[in-house]
C-alpha cells in the first residue's frame, strides 16, 4: 500500500475569494455551500448544505460566489511551498494536494517530522492547513482533517482509522442513503460486507467505495509495461496571449490523449500539464486525473495558467504561451464501461465531436443541454448545462411547498409576458398578504386582447428567501382557462401579473 501525505486547506476556497477565516463566511455555487470557514462550521454550516439552511444556522454568514480562477491562482502558492520540500506534488483540486510519503519521510527524519515540516511551510506561506499521512489518498485526506492539524495513521491501520466515520465521507450521497436504509451506518459496517456481494448489489462504483472503506486503493494494483509515448503536445506561433485560446487547445489535446489511451486499453489516473512561456519559464503541475473528462482537464489547465497571469487581467498571460503538453504520468489498465446497444455510442460520439467544434467557435456557453432540477416554478426546474460538462452534483432537493402541481406547462416563455387579470367590475385582481383573492378573475388581457375566464384555481403562494432582503421574492400562482381554449399558469409579483407557462 502506498503511503501518502495529504495537505488540506480547510478554509479553501473561502480564502481564495477574500472571506476572512475568522469570520462566519462561506463560498456558494449553484445555491449550495461549496466551502466554509472554521467560524461557520462551528455554527453548524457544512459543505453541500443549501444556502438558506446555512443562513438559518448562521444569520451573520458572509457569502461569496465561487471564483475557480482565483482558487487555482492562489493555490499555486501552496503547491510551490510544498514543492520546495519534494518535487512530486500532485494537486487533487485547489485546496487539496498530495505527495508520496516514503522517500521524503526517510530524508526528513520520519513521517511525523515530514508532516510537521510540510504544514509549517504552508503556514509560513500565509495559509492555514492540515497535513495527514496514511495508506492511500482517501485515508490520508481524512487524516489531514482529523485532530488539530492532522495525524499520522500507522502503516496497516487505515481500516481501523476509517471504521468510525459516517458513510457521507465517501461523497456518494445516493449510495450512502441506500446503505443507511439497509442499516449500514459507518465505514466499518460497510467494510465488513463481503466484497462479492457488494459488487453484485451496488456495481462497480459500489465496489470502489467498498475498497476505500476497507482502507485499500480504489483500483486493484495492475502494473503495466513500458508503452509508447502517449503525450499530447501543441505549439503556439505567435505565442497565445489569451488563456482562452490555450484552454480550447487543452480540450482538444485531452481528447487526443483519451483516444490514444483507449486504443491501448489504458486509462490515466495522474496527468502532468507542462506549459511553456515566451520568457522561457516552464510551469509544470501534476493533477489527479481518474475519471476526468476532456473539459475537466481544460479547466485544470485554466487554473494552472491563472498562476501566471497579470494581476487584474482575467484573460492575458505574461509573455504568452508557446507550448502546451499533456503527459500521462501514471496509467493503468482500463476496466471498461457498458456501452449502449445497436451502435448508439457511435452516434453519441459524433454528436459530441460536433458540439466540441461549435463550442470552439461560439465559446464554452455556446451550446447547452437542459437538466431537470428541483424548484417551485416551471422555469426554475430546468438549468442549462454546457455540453461536455457533468450535470451539477449539488442539485437542490425538496420538498417544495407551494410547488405547481402536475401536469407541467408545455411552454415556458424565456421572457414572461405581462398580462392583466381583472374581475367582473374591471378591477385588477389582487392577492392579500393572507393569500386572499380580492375577487374571482373574469377576464385575461394579453397584448390588449381580452379573453373570458372559464375556470381558475389558486392561489399557490411562495414566500422565498425572506431572510435575504436583496433576494427575497413573494409570489402567488394561478391556473386559468379561457373561452378560446387556452390554459395558462399565471403569477403575480409586486402587483404585476405575467404568464409563467402555457398548457398544451
Amino acid at each position: 500500500m502506498t503511503r501518502v501525505l495529504v495537505l488540506w486547506c480547510p478554509d479553501w476556497p473561502a480564502t481564495a475569494v477574500g472571506v476572512d477565516a475568522a469570520t462566519a463566511g462561506a463560498v456558494v455555487a449553484r445555491g449550495r455551500v461549496a466551502a466554509c470557514t472554521a467560524a461557520a462550521r462551528a455554527e453548524g454550516v457544512r459543505r453541500g448544505q443549501r444556502l438558506r439552511d446555512a443562513q438559518r444556522r448562521c444569520p451573520e454568514l458572509v457569502v461569496r460566489e465561487r471564483d475557480t480562477d482565483a482558487e487555482g491562482r492562489l493555490f499555486e502558492t501552496v503547491a510551490a511551498a510544498v514543492a520546495a520540500l519534494t518535487p512530486r506534488v500532485e494537486v487533487v483540486r485547489p485546496g487539496l494536494c498530495a505527495i508520496p510519503a516514503r522517500g521524503p519521510a526517510r530524508f526528513h527524519g520520519g513521517e511525523e517530522a515530514l508532516r510537521v515540516l510540510v504544514q509549517d511551510a504552508v503556514v509560513e506561506a500565509g495559509y492555514d492547513c492540515g497535513a495527514g499521512i496514511a495508506d492511500g489518498l482517501f485515508a490520508a485526506e481524512l487524516a489531514a482533517r482529523a485532530g488539530q492539524g492532522g495525524v499520522v495513521v500507522p502503516e496497516g491501520g487505515a481500516a481501523a482509522f476509517l471504521a468510525p466515520y459516517p458513510l457521507t465521507v465517501l461523497d456518494r450521497p445516493e449510495l450512502a442513503d441506500l446503505l443507511r436504509r439497509l442499516g449500514v451506518k459507518t465505514l466499518g459496517d460497510f467494510a465488513a460486507l463481503p466484497s462479492g456481494h457488494v459488487a453484485g448489489r451496488f456495481g462497480r462504483d459500489g465496489a470502489v467505495a467498498h475498497r476505500m472503506a476497507r482502507g485499500e486503493e480504489p483500483r486493484p494494483l495492475a502494473p503495466v509495461g513500458a508503452a509508447a509515448d502517449l503525450s499530447a503536445r501543441a505549439g503556439f506561433d505567435p505565442p497565445a496571449e489569451q488563456a482562452e485560446r490555450v484552454v480550447f487547445t487543452a480540450k482538444r489535446l485531452a481528447g487526443e490523449l483519451h483516444e490514444g489511451l483507449a486504443a491501448g486499453g489504458l486509462t490515466c489516473v495522474r496527468l502532468e500539464v507542462v506549459a511553456g512561456f515566451a520568457d522561457g519559464h516552464v510551469l509544470r503541475r501534476l493533477w489527479r486525473h481518474d475519471g476526468l473528462s476532456a473539459l475537466a482537464v481544460a479547466e485544470r489547465v485554466r487554473w494552472q495558467l491563472s498562476a501566471h497571469r497579470p494581476s487584474g487581467d482575467t484573460g492575458a498571460v505574461w509573455g504568452g504561451v508557446t507550448s502546451l503538453e499533456l503527459v500521462p504520468d501514471q496509467v493503468v489498465p482500463d476496466v471498461g464501461r457498458q456501452e449502449s446497444l445497436w451502435g448508439r455510442a457511435s452516434v453519441t460520439e459524433r454528436i459530441a465531436r460536433a458540439a466540441d467544434r461549435i463550442q470552439a467557435l461560439l465559446g464554452h456557453q455556446g451550446i447547452t443541454r437542459p437538466v431537470l432540477v428541483g424548484g417551485r416554478g416551471p422555469g426554475e426546474q430546468v438549468v442549462r448545462v454546457p455540453v461536455g460538462d457533468l450535470a451539477p452534483a449539488d442539485l437542490p432537493d425538496g420538498p417544495w411547498p407551494g410547488r405547481v402541481t402536475a401536469p407541467a406547462p408545455a411552454v415556458v416563455p424565456a421572457v414572461p409576458p405581462d398580462v392583466e387579470l381583472v374581475d367582473a367590475a374591471g378591477a385588477v385582481v389582487v392577492v392579500s398578504a393572507r393569500c386572499e383573492v380580492s375577487a374571482p378573475p373574469a377576464t385575461l388581457r394579453l397584448r390588449g386582447r381580452p379573453a373570458a375566464i372559464t375556470g381558475w384555481t389558486g392561489p399557490w403562494p411562495a414566500d422565498e428567501r425572506w431572510w435575504d432582503p436583496d433576494r427575497a421574492r413573494r409570489r402567488a400562482r394561478f391556473q386559468v382557462t379561457t373561452d378560446d381554449g387556452a390554459a395558462y399558469l399565471l403569477a403575480v409579483e409586486g402587483g404585476r401579473w405575467h404568464i409563467e407557462g402555457v398548457y398544451d
